[in-house]
């Protein structure tokens, strides 16, 4: 059985399915890997390097998609609508494509995928039970994310984040606020701690607060009804227009008195919702820093421009897409990790096997035989009516 790893076609990609250092681990288990020329070159991985531990390097992508039984990537048509739509061509009946596909989003471009015949895993719906923590790769991307926007945040902003005792006077610790205490709001506020910051997280699950203490913030209790917010899998539940005004009140406060405000909440398959809106952007003081991580899903920050860094009523604004995209070598490598642990899971006797017994299996296999299959895939794929 051959896996085929291409190179990332969307635009800034940089990160690569497969490193070198899992080569092994896939041959190992009979398979071969065929890597596209130039596959790994932007996150730091070099032809030479994949080729001494095993891997095939071929240069035309046309000659990988026709010899690869399993197609792994990190961004599948899904998830690149655009630049990856010449790949439907290469596409074979049967063939397996993994990677991330924005299956609850992306409705056009899974069902194209699907009238092929492909049998589609979408990363993004790998459930959060323990069996598959090594196949978490929202979680390990999360991470990079996390990290990367404090440093983001640091270099924004006009002053330092530690306390300093120096000869020329004291200077003040930076006040950060972290929104969101999933995986990307713990390692942001760890970051923020290890830089010296004084850090203050809030989530809508107040089950979290001791994950926060834990890394060093200090979790903010807010006088609201919680109860039904987290939902399957422990992320977080879209509530009603009311929780989140009455929500935003309440924060408000917090966001005023802070330096840095790192948003990341989101709800998956949905927009993310609007926490810190522009009169809460106008109380902080000139200087202040907005990281917002849900800024592809239409961001926490009711002035987020996705993809840009603005400047509104003294404070910079960050919004930043593919953020784990920006530090690709160490993303790679917890990705490949992820995805090739995935792979062996699904590979038996050198075939991949689609065993619907299996939670792993039936929760991430979103179509197969020419439909899709997946029941939150098809329901999201419904038309709403509205147009």
């Amino acid at each position: 059985m051959i896996a085929g790893i291409p190179r990332e076609t969307f635009p800034g990609e940089r990160r690569v399915s497969i490193v070198p250092g899992v080569v092994p681990a896939l041959a190992k288990a009979g398979l071969d890997v065929c890597v596209e020329a130039g596959a790994g070159t932007a996150a730091g991985f070099g032809e030479a390097e994949y080729a001494a531990r095993g891997a095939k390097v071929v240069a035309s992508r046309q000659e990988l998609f026709a010899s690869a039984d399993v197609i792994l990537q990190v961004r599948t048509l899904g998830a690149n609508p655009q630049s990856g739509r010449p790949d439907l061509e290469l596409i074979r009946p049967g063939q397996g494509i993994i990677g991330f596909a924005d299956p609850l989003v992306a409705a056009a471009p899974i069902g194209a995928l699907a009238e092929l015949g492909a049998t589609l895993f979408a990363m993004e719906l790998m459930p959060r039970i323990t069996r598959a923590q090594s196949m978490d790769a929202l979680s390990s991307q999360a991470t990079v994310a996390g990290y990367k926007a404090v440093l983001l945040a640091a270099s924004s902003l006009p002053r330092m984040f530690p306390m300093l005792m120096t000869a020329a006077g004291t200077v003040s610790a930076a006040r950060v606020f972290v929104i969101g205490a999933g995986v990307a709001g713990l390692q942001a506020i760890a970051a923020a701690k290890r830089m010296g910051a004084i850090v203050e997280a809030y989530d809508i699950r107040p089950a979290v607060k001791e994950q926060v203490q834990s890394v060093g913030g200090k979790f903010v209790e807010l006088p609201l009804e919680t109860t039904g917010a987290e939902a399957a899998g422990g992320y977080a539940k879209a509530m009603d227009e009311q929780f989140y005004r009455r929500q935003r009140e309440l924060l408000g406060q917090v966001v005023a008195r802070s330096d840095v405000v790192i948003a990341t909440a989101a709800v998956p398959g949905k927009r993310a919702p609007v926490l810190v809106t522009g009169e809460m952007v106008k109380a902080m003081a000139a200087g202040s820093v907005v990281v917002d991580l849900a800024a592809e899903q239409g961001g926490n920050c009711e002035l987020t421009q996705p993809g840009q860094t603005i400047v509104e009523h003294g404070v910079t604004i960050l919004g930043p897409t593919n953020l784990a995209s920006t530090v690709p070598y160490h993303a790679s490598q917890m990705y490949a990790r992820n995805i090739s642990a995935f792979l062996l899971h699904l590979v038996k006797d050198g075939r991949l096997q689609v065993n619907m017994d299996d939670e792993i299996t039936r929760q991430t296999l979103v179509a197969r035989d020419g439909r899709v299959v997946h029941p939150r895939v098809l329901e999201a794929m419904k038309p709403t009516g509205n147009g």
